[in-house]
């Protein structure tokens, strides 16, 4: 019997002791995040405002078990889970107010943030309610607080992040682009407008990935598995303007689940 094939026997015979015996393969990448357990951080994007099934202890933060980070805790068990996410979070929101939840043995953080700190909600306001030209001026203004302020608040917040959980792995998620341009549409904004807010969205996940390389992050756009699926494309995973209004422009469950989740899975 030639070396290769003694090898080759050798070697199937240990993995059927192992499966008989109950031995442990290698882990998973995601078995090794999970270890010393996940923290999920940030805004409603993270929360999962728009996804529906609310947790009942989160009250205005609307923590979903559709939103991702509960999803991909489900499917891992991490050794322990804090979903503090919140609706309405700003970088200083997220310094002052959920890193509590981090530790020195945690090993797993995600996190959104930085869509409320220029603005985002109102500028969304200004393009459905005002003329093309306050809706352009205002994406003007965010993307503008994007370049100037924005990059210093993240630093903080990432600095914040590294010195509570200095051995995670911290992955940072974008922003989808909101529309479909030349797509299904026939009312509503006009392709200019959308058009001027897809770009902050890209301006917006620009900084965001550069800041959290800065940090030593891993940065995961979500860009590529909404497209296909923005407003305008006859299968949104975006809730257009809609009831309750806090619902608009923020991800549906399958959002969370065809969108952010497999974003996420593919950092860690």
């Amino acid at each position: 019997m030639s070396v290769r094939r003694i090898w080759a026997s050798v070697s199937t015979l240990a993995l059927a002791a192992a499966a008989v015996l109950g031995v442990a393969g290698p882990a998973s990448a995601a078995d090794s995040a999970a270890a010393g357990g996940y923290v999920a951080l940030g805004d409603s994007y993270s929360s999962g405002v728009g996804a529906g099934s609310y947790l009942p202890d989160s009250g205005d933060c609307r923590r979903s078990t559709n939103a991702y980070p509960y999803l991909w805790q489900a499917a891992n068990s991490p050794a322990s889970f804090d979903f503090v996410a919140c609706s309405g979070a700003t970088t200083s929101s997220v310094s002052s107010g959920q890193l509590g939840a981090l530790r020195s043995s945690t090993s797993l953080v995600s996190v959104t943030a930085g869509g409320n700190d220029v603005g985002f909600a109102d500028v969304m306001q200004d393009c459905v309610l005002s003329s093309e030209a306050t809706c352009v001026r205002s994406v003007d203004n965010a993307i503008a607080q994007m370049n100037n302020s924005l990059p210093g608040r993240l630093d903080s917040l990432y600095d914040n992040i590294r010195a509570r959980a200095p051995q995670a792995q911290v992955v940072v998620l974008g922003y989808p682009r909101f529309y479909q341009l030349s797509g299904r549409c026939i009312a509503g904004l006009t392709e200019t407008e959308r058009a001027a807010i897809n770009n902050a969205s890209d301006v917006l996940n620009g900084v965001l990935a550069k800041r959290s390389a800065d940090a030593g992050f891993a940065f995961s756009s979500v860009v590529d598995e909404f497209t296909g699926h923005e407003l305008c494309s006859g299968d949104a995973w975006l809730h257009s303007v809609t009831f309750p209004i806090r619902n608009s422009y923020h991800p549906k469950a399958a959002g969370q689940s065809g969108g952010y989740l497999p974003a996420f899975r593919s950092a860690v």
